[in-house]
């Protein structure tokens, strides 16, 4: 016989959809800002139900991060790894960033590790790995397709793969900087094409 009062009752709310809405309120309000009553309020559930599903506030702010960094920070990284021609997967990838920066009304404009994580780096216990994790993890990504196109003949063998991918990385950076203080799409793509041209140049 299985003791109901044991169990506890059921989670009536989706933790996913909690999760992201939690991540949209860090991200327009950063993490101090947030209040547990935004939280709630947002993620549609009361006080203890977050403390039962996520803990406090801080271990909710990883779970944002952490969920935000399997899934929704790798739309560009997919548009450069998808496109057989290189030239035009850096292109792919920087328009990509440059959507992500400018096209969002909701004021989660750019990447919420740059635009917010960031800033709680050295305040928050853990943050600091995550964003080196996280870090790495594009760099390495980055690279790896430049040293696919290395393999196949496509690039020469001293192209610096590691390097070029780190640039990148840093391009995608320079653009949510921009499109946070009001760059718009359109600015942001005038000189794409030189972009494209420095990343592979050797």
């Amino acid at each position: 016989m299985i003791d109901t009062k044991r169990m506890g009752r059921p989670r009536s709310f989706d933790e996913d959809d909690a999760l992201i809405a939690a991540m949209n309120v860090f991200w327009t309000k950063g993490y101090d800002g947030a209040s547990m009553k935004d939280l709630t309020r947002a993620m549609g559930i009361s006080g203890p139900s977050l403390y039962s599903a996520f803990g406090d506030k801080r271990e909710l702010y990883l779970k944002t991060i952490d969920r935000y960094a399997d899934v929704d920070a790798c739309a560009p990284i997919v548009a450069f790894e998808t496109e057989p021609d290189i030239a035009k997967a850096v292109h792919g990838f920087l328009t990509s960033v440059i959507s992500y920066a400018t096209d969002s009304n909701s004021g989660m404009r750019g990447c919420f590790l740059a635009s917010c994580v960031s800033t709680s780096v050295g305040e928050v216990e853990g943050v600091d790995e995550r964003m080196e994790n996280a870090i790495n993890a594009t760099d390495i990504r980055l690279a790896s397709r430049f040293e696919v196109e290395k393999e196949n003949g496509v690039l020469p063998p001293d192209f610096p793969a590691q390097q070029r991918g780190r640039l990148m990385y840093d391009m995608r950076q320079g653009f949510v900087f921009r499109g946070r203080a009001g760059w718009s799409g359109e600015a942001l793509l005038e000189d794409i094409d030189d972009r494209v041209q420095m990343v592979l140049a050797m």
